[in-house]
């Protein structure tokens, strides 16, 4: 039993320019649900992953704009009635695992029957970001429950310390009469995030007493190449095993840009371990068990 992804949409700019995130969310968000075939007012919960938004904003909650935008019962429920619950994370890449663990808990209590994770990252605005590094993109993924054998397992997490929590850091301060966001990326980076990946990655088949040779795919996020590789070197399985969003650029959207084309097209019953990293440096892995049709 678990959680299952019935349906994933990915969102990218259409014009160049400025783009907001909240865009990104509502777009992936609407085409999820539309090709899903699921009504927006069906949703029992919202939760939104995305970091970087419009104008640098801490409040209102994004996943409260996004379920306004969308119609998931944006009102207060009257008695009796259908009611959407929705809620923002801040994990950084490992966000959208960081959801899936969360609706899991949700779904496994039987709380809810649906939920929507979405994620989006856009250049903040003009003069409100140095060098912004992500691109613009979002993503949905639509989750249901199955009492099969099927969907999500318990995640394994490991958080370093130290030197460590230096890898990568994004603050917000004031400059020029408005709030700027900074970045600082340390250069062995893509290297201390493999490592805490790899050591998730372990004790997740460990848990789950699993074989490296039972999994059959591993979608990474993010998917910088450098961190791809150093993944692929310090597991001991070809590169070509790990699969990562086409592009490395992508933040919070990362992990399900790179599962997307793949659900489409592996068998019934095939494992996929979802292993991420981000800055703390903090890591998760999870298997995912392909549901039925």
């Amino acid at each position: 039993m678990g959680t299952v992804i019935d349906r994933i949409d990915i969102s990218h700019p259409r014009l160049r320019g400025r783009h907001s995130a909240l865009h990104l969310a509502v777009t992936a968000a609407k085409g999820c649900l539309k090709r899903a075939g699921c009504a927006a007012s069906d949703l029992d919960l919202v939760v939104n992953a995305g970091i970087y938004r419009d104008r640098n904003l801490g409040e209102p909650a994004l996943a409260a704009l996004i379920q306004d935008d969308i119609g998931a019962n944006p009102g207060d429920p009257h008695a009796g009635a259908h009611g959407t619950f929705s809620f923002d994370i801040a994990n950084g890449t490992c966000g959208m695992l960081t959801a899936l663990q969360i609706v899991d808990g949700f779904l496994r209590s039987h709380a809810i029957r649906r939920a929507l994770v979405v994620a989006s990252d856009a250049n903040p605005g003009h003069g409100m970001s140095e060098h912004f590094p992500f691109s613009a993109a979002g993503a949905a993924m639509l989750c249901g429950w199955s009492d099969d054998d099927d969907g999500l397992s318990r995640v394994s997490w490991v958080h370093t310390n130290g030197e460590d929590s230096e890898a990568f850091t994004a603050t917000v301060g004031f400059k020029d009469a408005r709030n700027v966001l900074r970045f600082i990326e340390s250069p062995d980076m893509d290297e201390r995030f493999a490592a805490a990946a790899a050591e998730a990655a372990r004790a997740c088949l460990d848990q789950q007493s699993t074989r490296w040779e039972d999994i059959d795919l591993i979608i990474a996020a993010p998917a910088r190449p450098g961190y791809r590789d150093a993944l692929s070197r310090l597991l001991g399985v070809p590169t070509e095993k790990i699969r990562a969003a086409s592009d490395h650029r992508m933040n919070t959207a990362a992990l399900a840009a790179a599962l997307e084309p793949e659900v489409e097209r592996l068998p019934t019953g095939a494992r996929i371990m979802l292993v991420v990293a981000g800055a703390g440096v903090t890591a998760g892995a999870a298997l995912y068990r392909q549901p039925r049709a």
